[in-house]
């Protein structure tokens, strides 16, 4: 419970989220503001941590890890970890910041063999559970998709490679044919993915398939997903079609709202990023594929939600109550997804009983002795 005067007692420094590799040393940092003196304590997983020779609080308040360990259980150091400061006006409790150890898995989804027409478009895929995220790359017969020389042909106006562990190809040619293999990068180490063959058919010449062909209606085969994305983050919507002529593809909003130019962009030949996400990026995305000179079109849609940390906007404030008197606190925060109020007395967490009771509708708390 804070003491509702904020210039009394406040967080400098908080702790972040940090990934690093095992038997690395790392700090926590906590820094506050305050009368003296201040009592810093550190909870881990909402527990109060103990010291020992590797894990010990320095003077400033910081907690420092001189060899991070990831063996099972409690021993572990990974997990979530929280300053808790207290003086006597009151405490306060930083945000939660998770230390994880930097770690990279077996391939969860792997490229594979795909069949296309000359001049079509070609999409392989791959997914990877990392700490940090990895950096997402493919390799053609062994070498760089975006190496240009006599052993690579690949251009990288027909290639794009979405984060998300995505390859598109577009006007797909025979010397594409050949071996694509998905490689995953971070501090912890470097994965291939199996090979997938891309085979390449020739298109036929027959006139009454081409006019067949032409007059079909445009076809989505990879559209937007739903996705959260947290504030100042990035937003990838893929969309890929196909068709002949190959399609158009636009981005409008459901809501009719304009999207943000200054903030969007198209990435490749149709999938739209959106860097430095806000608020107002939230809402419907529509991607439409349209025939040229037609009005044949196809339109796929996903969800663009905001994640926003939770934040205060009425805290807590001193009270002098007479014994037998009830003390109600109040405290109202907002975020998205909403946040749940957790309340501490003293840094020990509040339990409900007959005197202390949670008002829910508004996260207020009574304290009535008399009940």
């Amino acid at each position: 419970v804070s003491s509702g005067l904020r210039s009394e007692l406040f967080f400098i420094k908080e702790p972040h989220d940090v990934t690093i590799m095992r038997r690395e040393a790392v700090i926590l940092n906590c820094q506050v503001h305050g009368e003296a003196p201040i009592d810093v304590r550190w909870l881990k997983n909402g527990v109060k941590l103990v010291e020992n020779e590797r894990v010990y609080l320095l003077s400033n308040g910081s907690l420092y890890i001189s060899e991070m360990e990831s063996r099972r259980g409690d021993k572990s150091d990974e997990g979530f970890y929280q300053c808790l400061a207290q003086n006597k006006y009151g405490a306060i409790l930083s945000q939660k910041a998770h230390l994880t150890i930097a770690s990279i898995s077996a391939f969860a989804i792997q490229p594979t063999p795909t069949v296309v027409i000359e001049g079509s478009v070609a999409r392989f895929s791959c997914k990877i559970s990392a700490h940090p995220p990895p950096i997402i790359t493919w390799e053609y017969d062994n070498c760089s998709v975006y190496i240009d020389d006599e052993n690579c042909h690949m251009c990288v106006v027909r290639i794009t490679v979405l984060p998300s562990g995505i390859l598109q190809i577009h006007g797909v040619q025979r010397t594409d044919a050949g071996n694509y293999r998905c490689v995953a990068t971070n501090i912890a180490s470097r994965r291939r993915s199996m090979e997938a063959t891309l085979t390449v058919t020739p298109g036929t010449s027959s006139d009454s398939y081409k006019c067949l062909f032409s007059l079909s209606r445009p076809r989505i085969i990879a559209g937007p997903q739903n996705i959260s994305v947290s504030l100042h983050q990035s937003a990838i919507l893929e969309c890929m079609a196909t068709g002949n002529p190959r399609p158009l593809i636009s981005w409008s909003r459901a809501d009719s709202k304009s999207i943000d130019v200054y903030n969007t962009k198209v990435l490749g030949n149709g999938n739209l990023i959106i860097t430095d996400i806000k608020p107002q990026h939230g809402g419907v995305y529509m991607c439409r594929a349209t025939t040229p000179g037609t009005r044949n079109y196809t339109v796929a849609s996903a969800n663009v939600t905001v994640l926003a940390p939770p934040s205060l906007v009425e805290w807590p404030e001193s009270l002098t109550r007479p014994r037998a008197g009830t003390a109600r606190f109040v405290c109202q925060g907002e975020g998205v997804p909403t946040p749940q109020i957790t309340w501490f007395k003293n840094g020990e967490k509040v339990h409900s009983n007959g005197r202390k009771k949670t008002l829910i509708y508004n996260n207020n708390l009574a304290n009535d002795p008399n009940r």
